[in-house]
Protein backbone atom coordinates (compact mmCIF):
# COMPACT_ATOMS: atom_id res chain seq x y z
CA UNK A 1 0.00 0.00 0.00
CA UNK A 2 1.20 3.74 -0.62
CA UNK A 3 1.81 5.64 2.26
CA UNK A 4 2.10 8.63 0.31
CA UNK A 5 -0.79 10.68 -1.82
CA UNK A 6 -0.30 13.84 -3.73
CA UNK A 7 -3.81 15.89 -3.83
CA UNK A 8 -4.14 18.59 -7.00
CA UNK A 9 -6.49 21.07 -5.54
CA UNK A 10 -9.59 22.57 -8.30
CA UNK A 11 -6.35 23.27 -10.94
CA UNK A 12 -9.66 23.66 -13.18
CA UNK A 13 -10.84 25.80 -16.32
CA UNK A 14 -13.38 28.10 -14.00
CA UNK A 15 -10.77 30.17 -13.26
CA UNK A 16 -9.34 30.31 -16.42
CA UNK A 17 -12.40 32.13 -17.61
CA UNK A 18 -12.27 34.86 -15.27
CA UNK A 19 -10.96 37.85 -16.40
CA UNK A 20 -8.02 38.25 -13.23
CA UNK A 21 -6.64 35.32 -14.92
CA UNK A 22 -3.84 36.84 -16.68
CA UNK A 23 -2.88 38.41 -13.28
CA UNK A 24 -2.47 34.91 -11.74
CA UNK A 25 0.55 33.98 -9.68
CA UNK A 26 2.07 31.57 -11.52
CA UNK A 27 1.99 30.89 -15.17
CA UNK A 28 3.93 28.04 -15.14
CA UNK A 29 1.24 26.61 -12.85
CA UNK A 30 0.34 23.55 -14.92
CA UNK A 31 4.08 22.44 -15.95
CA UNK A 32 5.10 22.70 -12.14
CA UNK A 33 1.72 20.44 -11.35
CA UNK A 34 2.22 17.79 -13.88
CA UNK A 35 6.29 17.55 -12.50
CA UNK A 36 4.84 16.66 -8.98
CA UNK A 37 2.35 14.34 -10.51
CA UNK A 38 4.90 12.41 -12.87
CA UNK A 39 7.43 12.32 -9.29
CA UNK A 40 4.31 10.62 -7.71
CA UNK A 41 3.45 8.12 -10.62
CA UNK A 42 7.12 7.35 -10.80
CA UNK A 43 7.61 6.83 -6.78
CA UNK A 44 4.41 4.81 -6.82
CA UNK A 45 2.36 7.42 -4.95
CA UNK A 46 -1.36 7.66 -4.92
CA UNK A 47 -2.43 10.86 -6.81
CA UNK A 48 -5.59 12.53 -6.38
CA UNK A 49 -7.70 14.98 -8.47
CA UNK A 50 -9.82 17.61 -6.74
CA UNK A 51 -12.31 19.65 -8.95
CA UNK A 52 -14.58 22.68 -7.12
CA UNK A 53 -18.47 22.52 -8.15
CA UNK A 54 -21.44 24.74 -7.60
CA UNK A 55 -24.01 23.18 -8.64
CA UNK A 56 -27.20 25.51 -9.98
CA UNK A 57 -25.62 28.70 -9.51
CA UNK A 58 -25.15 29.67 -13.18
CA UNK A 59 -21.37 30.36 -11.86
CA UNK A 60 -18.20 29.37 -13.48
CA UNK A 61 -18.34 26.28 -11.23
CA UNK A 62 -21.86 25.34 -12.14
CA UNK A 63 -20.90 22.02 -13.99
CA UNK A 64 -23.97 22.91 -16.25
CA UNK A 65 -21.45 25.46 -17.69
CA UNK A 66 -18.62 23.15 -18.74
CA UNK A 67 -15.92 24.64 -17.34
CA UNK A 68 -15.62 22.57 -14.59
CA UNK A 69 -12.64 20.13 -15.54
CA UNK A 70 -9.14 19.90 -15.46
CA UNK A 71 -7.19 22.72 -17.24
CA UNK A 72 -5.44 21.43 -19.93
CA UNK A 73 -2.39 19.35 -20.02
CA UNK A 74 -3.35 17.72 -16.62
CA UNK A 75 -4.85 14.30 -17.17
CA UNK A 76 -5.68 11.22 -14.68
CA UNK A 77 -4.68 7.84 -15.28
CA UNK A 78 -6.89 4.89 -14.44
CA UNK A 79 -6.78 4.06 -10.94
CA UNK A 80 -6.83 8.09 -9.92
CA UNK A 81 -9.76 9.36 -8.39
CA UNK A 82 -10.78 12.63 -9.68
CA UNK A 83 -13.22 13.77 -6.73
CA UNK A 84 -16.14 16.73 -6.96
CA UNK A 85 -16.09 19.51 -3.61
CA UNK A 86 -18.39 21.76 -2.93
CA UNK A 87 -16.72 23.59 0.47
CA UNK A 88 -13.22 25.50 0.42
CA UNK A 89 -11.36 22.06 1.78
CA UNK A 90 -11.20 18.70 0.04
CA UNK A 91 -11.73 16.84 2.83
CA UNK A 92 -15.44 17.79 4.02
CA UNK A 93 -17.69 16.91 0.80
CA UNK A 94 -15.84 14.16 -0.66
CA UNK A 95 -14.61 10.90 0.49
CA UNK A 96 -11.06 11.68 0.26
CA UNK A 97 -10.21 10.68 3.73
CA UNK A 98 -11.50 7.29 3.09
CA UNK A 99 -9.48 6.77 -0.08
CA UNK A 100 -6.81 7.83 1.76
CA UNK A 101 -7.34 5.24 4.65
CA UNK A 102 -7.67 2.66 2.96
CA UNK A 103 -4.50 3.23 0.52
CA UNK A 104 -2.67 3.63 4.23
CA UNK A 105 -1.25 7.41 3.02
CA UNK A 106 0.18 8.92 6.20
CA UNK A 107 2.13 11.97 4.14
CA UNK A 108 -0.10 14.15 2.08
CA UNK A 109 1.69 17.02 -0.51
CA UNK A 110 -0.90 19.30 -2.26
CA UNK A 111 -1.11 21.84 -4.55
CA UNK A 112 -3.34 23.44 -6.63
CA UNK A 113 -5.39 26.94 -6.64
CA UNK A 114 -6.46 29.17 -4.84
CA UNK A 115 -2.86 29.53 -2.59
CA UNK A 116 -4.34 30.57 0.34
CA UNK A 117 -8.05 29.28 -0.31
CA UNK A 118 -8.57 25.67 -0.68
CA UNK A 119 -4.97 24.78 -0.98
CA UNK A 120 -4.07 26.19 2.48
CA UNK A 121 -7.69 24.86 4.14
CA UNK A 122 -7.18 21.31 2.57
CA UNK A 123 -4.02 21.73 4.59
CA UNK A 124 -4.73 23.29 7.82
CA UNK A 125 -7.78 20.13 7.57
CA UNK A 126 -5.44 17.23 7.15
CA UNK A 127 -3.26 18.10 10.09
CA UNK A 128 -5.77 17.82 12.14
CA UNK A 129 -6.81 14.88 10.78
CA UNK A 130 -3.15 13.91 11.67
CA UNK A 131 -1.63 13.51 7.99
CA UNK A 132 1.99 14.79 7.72
CA UNK A 133 1.58 17.88 5.29
CA UNK A 134 3.45 19.13 2.55
CA UNK A 135 2.74 22.26 0.88
CA UNK A 136 4.20 22.70 -2.64
CA UNK A 137 3.89 27.00 -2.91
CA UNK A 138 5.29 26.85 -6.46
CA UNK A 139 2.72 24.62 -7.21
CA UNK A 140 0.13 26.77 -6.42
CA UNK A 141 -1.84 29.74 -8.02
CA UNK A 142 -3.52 32.39 -6.68
CA UNK A 143 -5.05 36.08 -7.30
CA UNK A 144 -4.81 39.42 -6.56
CA UNK A 145 -7.04 40.19 -3.10
CA UNK A 146 -9.62 43.25 -3.43
CA UNK A 147 -9.91 44.93 0.13
CA UNK A 148 -13.49 43.87 1.61
CA UNK A 149 -15.27 47.29 1.22
CA UNK A 150 -14.75 47.20 -2.63
CA UNK A 151 -17.72 46.92 -4.44
CA UNK A 152 -18.27 43.45 -6.08
CA UNK A 153 -19.03 44.60 -9.58
CA UNK A 154 -15.62 46.71 -9.16
CA UNK A 155 -13.66 45.00 -12.58
CA UNK A 156 -9.81 43.53 -12.75
CA UNK A 157 -8.43 47.60 -13.45
CA UNK A 158 -10.01 48.50 -10.42
CA UNK A 159 -8.86 45.90 -7.90
CA UNK A 160 -5.65 46.17 -9.26
CA UNK A 161 -5.04 50.20 -8.88
CA UNK A 162 -6.36 49.66 -5.57
CA UNK A 163 -3.39 50.14 -2.92
CA UNK A 164 -5.15 47.99 -0.28
CA UNK A 165 -5.86 45.18 -2.63
CA UNK A 166 -2.97 42.65 -1.49
CA UNK A 167 -0.76 41.27 -3.72
CA UNK A 168 -0.40 37.49 -5.08
CA UNK A 169 3.81 37.72 -3.77
CA UNK A 170 1.90 39.11 0.07
CA UNK A 171 -0.37 36.13 -0.01
CA UNK A 172 1.96 33.64 -0.62
CA UNK A 173 3.99 34.79 1.50
CA UNK A 174 1.65 35.29 4.73
CA UNK A 175 0.08 31.61 3.72
CA UNK A 176 3.54 29.86 4.16
CA UNK A 177 4.19 32.17 7.46
CA UNK A 178 0.71 30.58 8.96
CA UNK A 179 1.54 26.93 7.75
CA UNK A 180 5.10 26.56 8.13
CA UNK A 181 6.30 24.23 10.96
CA UNK A 182 2.53 24.07 12.49
CA UNK A 183 0.18 22.59 9.73
CA UNK A 184 2.58 21.70 6.96
CA UNK A 185 6.73 21.34 5.49
CA UNK A 186 6.75 24.35 2.64
CA UNK A 187 8.83 22.54 0.16
CA UNK A 188 9.37 23.03 -4.00
CA UNK A 189 8.49 21.36 -7.05
CA UNK A 190 12.67 20.82 -7.52
CA UNK A 191 13.08 19.73 -4.00
CA UNK A 192 9.88 17.06 -4.07
CA UNK A 193 11.11 15.97 -7.47
CA UNK A 194 14.96 15.74 -7.18
CA UNK A 195 15.65 18.42 -9.23
CA UNK A 196 17.66 20.12 -7.26
CA UNK A 197 20.08 17.37 -5.95
CA UNK A 198 20.15 16.65 -10.04
CA UNK A 199 21.45 19.63 -10.64
CA UNK A 200 23.79 19.94 -7.98
CA UNK A 201 25.26 16.71 -9.53
CA UNK A 202 25.43 17.74 -12.66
Amino acid sequence: MSRAALVVIDAQESFRQRPIWAYGSNPDLVRQVDRLVAAARQRGDLVVWVLHAEPDTGTLFDPALGHVRLLDGLVPVEGEPTLVKTAHNAFTTTNLQQILTLAGVLDLTVCGIRTEQCVETTTRVGADLGYRMTFVSDATLTFPIPHWDLPATATVEEILADPRTLSNEAIVSRTEYALAGRFATISTVDELTGATLAGARG
